[in-house]
Formats: C-alpha cells, sequence, structure tokens
C-alpha cells in the first residue's frame, strides 16, 4: 500500500479514499476494454467531475472545490497506484498540467469560462507543444500564428499529444513571432470545433496503451485574439512557471507506480515456490528486495519534501529537475527488478508487473526527457 505520510491531513486521507472508490467502480471495471480500444470511454471524464477528482485544486469562485495541491497529488498516486497508467495520464495532463496553465496564465474571463468546465469534466483539455521534429527542444517550435485584424491564424502539426483524440480545448505552443528566439512563442486557446483544426490517428504506443495519445492539425485555424493565454511572446516565461509542477506530477506517479510493481513482487515471492520454498526465502532475493525498500523509502522522502515546497511556492526548477531525473530513473530500476523476480511469468502480459514495466518506460522521456533534465540540473552546479 501507499504510505501513510506526514505531508497529508484527514482531508486528504477522506480523499484518497474516494479515488479508491471511483478506481473501484468506474475504472476497473472497464479498464481491459480500454486497453483493447486504446482509449478511455468519455464518461470517464464525466464520472470523474462528479466524484470531484478533476482540478481539485481550482478555487471555489470557479466551481472547483478549492483544496491545495495536495489534492491533486492524492488523485495522481491513487491512480497511477491502481496500476491503470492510461486513464492516469489523462487525468493528470487535464488537472495538473492544463489547468495549471489556465489558472496562472488565464484572464478573468478564460479562467471563469473554462474552468467551471474543467472542473466539471464538460472540457477536456490538452496541451500541444511537442511536434514531429521538436521535442525537447521546444524553442524549434514550427506551428505558427500569425495577427489578422482580431485572430490569429495558426497551422502546423503537433504530435505526442496527451488527451488530444477527447480534447474539447487545446492549448497551443506557436510561433507569434520571427526567429528562433523565445520572445517569439506564444499560448493560444484553440477550441476543438474551430474549422481547420484536425485530430489524426490515436498513437499505438510500447505502454499506457488506453492513455489518449494523439497527432493534432492546425490548418489556418483562426481564433479570436482574445484566445491568446497570457501575453504575446512570453509562452516561455510561462513554460518555466509551470513545467516544474508537471515535472513533480510524473515524478509522483512514477513514485506510486514503482511502490505498486514492488508491492505485487513482494507477495508474488513470498507465494512462488522453487526447490520446495518460497522464493522470498532465497538471500538473493531478499537482498534484491532490500535494496528496493530503500530506493522507495529514499524516493517517497524526497519527493514529499518537494511536494511542502511546491505548496508553499517554494520548489525550484532545479529541485523539480532533480525529482523528474532520479524518481522515474529508480521507477525504470525498480520495475526491472520486479520483472526479474517474476521469472518467465513476469514477461507474460496477463501478468500486471509486465504491464507496470511497459507503462514506466515513457516516464523518463515525457515531460523533458531524463537527459534534459541532467542538462537543466548541471546548469544550477
Amino acid at each position: 500500500m501507499l504510505p501513510d505520510r506526514e505531508i497529508y491531513d484527514e482531508e486528504h486521507r477522506h480523499l484518497r479514499a474516494s479515488v479508491r472508490r471511483f478506481i473501484q467502480d468506474e475504472v476497473a471495471p472497464h479498464f481491459d476494454r480500454w486497453e483493447e480500444a486504446g482509449i478511455v470511454d468519455r464518461r470517464m471524464w464525466d464520472k470523474g467531475g462528479e466524484a470531484g477528482l478533476l482540478c481539485p485544486h481550482v478555487p471555489e469562485e470557479f466551481g472547483g472545490p478549492g483544496g491545495d495541491f495536495r489534492m491533486n497529488t492524492v488523485v495522481a498516486e491513487e491512480m497511477a497506484y491502481s496500476g491503470f497508467a492510461g486513464p492516469a495520464a489523462d487525468f493528470s495532463v487535464h488537472s495538473d498540467v492544463c489547468c495549471g496553465y489556465i489558472l496562472g496564465q488565464g484572464t478573468q474571463e478564460q479562467k471563469e469560462k473554462w474552468l467551471p468546465r474543467m472542473v466539471s469534466g464538460e472540457t477536456v483539455c490538452a496541451i500541444a507543444m511537442s511536434e514531429p521534429t521538436t521535442g525537447s527542444d521546444l524553442q524549434g517550435v514550427r506551428t505558427r500564428a500569425v495577427r489578422d485584424g482580431d485572430e490569429f491564424v495558426i497551422t502546423g502539426q503537433k504530435t505526442f499529444i496527451s488527451n488530444g483524440q477527447m480534447s474539447d480545448l487545446v492549448i497551443v505552443v506557436a510561433r507569434t513571432g520571427e526567429g528562433r528566439g523565445s520572445g517569439n512563442m506564444s499560448l493560444i486557446l484553440v477550441e476543438a470545433e474551430r474549422e481547420g483544426f484536425r485530430r489524426g490517428r490515436n498513437l499505438d504506443k510500447l505502454g499506457q496503451i488506453s492513455a489518449d495519445t494523439s497527432e493534432l492539425f492546425f490548418d489556418e485555424v483562426r481564433v479570436p485574439v482574445s484566445n491568446l493565454l497570457g501575453s504575446d511572446g512570453m509562452a516561455m516565461a510561462a513554460l518555466m512557471t509551470e513545467l516544474p509542477q508537471e515535472r513533480l506530477v510524473i515524478a509522483t506517479t512514477s513514485m506510486a507506480a514503482a511502490q505498486k510493481a514492488y508491492d505485487i513482487t513482494l507477495q508474488y515471492v513470498r507465494d512462488r515456490n522453487v526447490f520446495g520454498k518460497p522464493v522470498a526465502d532465497f538471500q538473493n532475493t531478499r537482498y534484491k528486495l532490500a535494496d528496493l525498500k530503500t530506493e522507495l523509502s529514499v524516493g517517497w522522502a524526497f519527493l514529499d519534501q518537494c511536494i511542502a515546497k511546491h505548496i508553499r511556492g517554494e520548489l525550484t526548477t532545479y529541485e523539480a529537475s532533480m525529482a523528474k531525473l532520479w524518481i522515474p530513473e529508480m521507477q525504470g530500476r525498480v520495475v526491472d527488478q520486479c520483472v526479474q523476480l517474476h521469472g518467465g511469468y513476469g514477461f507474460m502480459r496477463e501478468y500486471e508487473i509486465c504491464r507496470l514495466y511497459a507503462d514506466a518506460r515513457v516516464q523518463r522521456i515525457y515531460g523533458g526527457t531524463s537527459e534534459i533534465m541532467r542538462e537543466l540540473i548541471s546548469r544550477n552546479l
């Protein structure tokens, strides 16, 4: 089970119980079908809104519960620990990433229009950064938004977009000025019903199969200038403000999923007999489990330190990058050893550890690769 930690109080524990009920009632019965289809049902968003699990840190004036960001991490932890990584990723991008941009960069009118709908699940949100030729290097974005009177005309292509198939609203990173410089990029809200907006294929992935991950196309999509999110040319400043939270949440989901892999493996080696005794009784197994338990304990301690700092507004890009680097890398080590301790059965998709292994791999890539995290950390040495 997830450890009971001091950073959470009774209110968070009540929410944790609600998330577990939601997973049991609304996710678990449908998950295999969603994995086969490669996407969740739209009704999951409606049910998530009804349960109060979407964007729980949105203030009451915009229709939210008004909790602190620990509410978000409770939802993220429980969804990730369930082992249902696809729905967990969909919810997290909507609540923990996109919502932050609108809360932090939006006008009063934008907040009043979109946040209540995101809280209820009526509007599913995506953020479109990556392009076929541009991943972690966002200054290489080619999607353009050209000013034409009171409108922006957006042309370009995005890929690897979480919630791309299901989204009603997309936050688009686009170039609004000439040249490569960061001062030429802006964030623009694009409603899915806009003429010229088109969804490509739902991408076929190694893991997180039911997570909605898509290509998006913008063919001279016209939106009003009032859809500008934040100031013109200030996309990189907004990204640098919001990316630490995104990376903290990725670290959170990695931590919970790593704990789940360890917990099911511990039970497996206790039940599985080899040479007439449980696998857990072999010294090699005990020592490996001791190493994994230690890594998990260190990870939880560092994660909680980062969450506490983020709540106080003190989490730095440097610290968030360390969490995004170390915890997903640790998750990779843990799930690999857990597959090994399952033996041949660990390679079978009918065993949960196999899915956890596949789902874990992307954690070291999206939100900024481990290599980019090392680059960012090294700049602060």
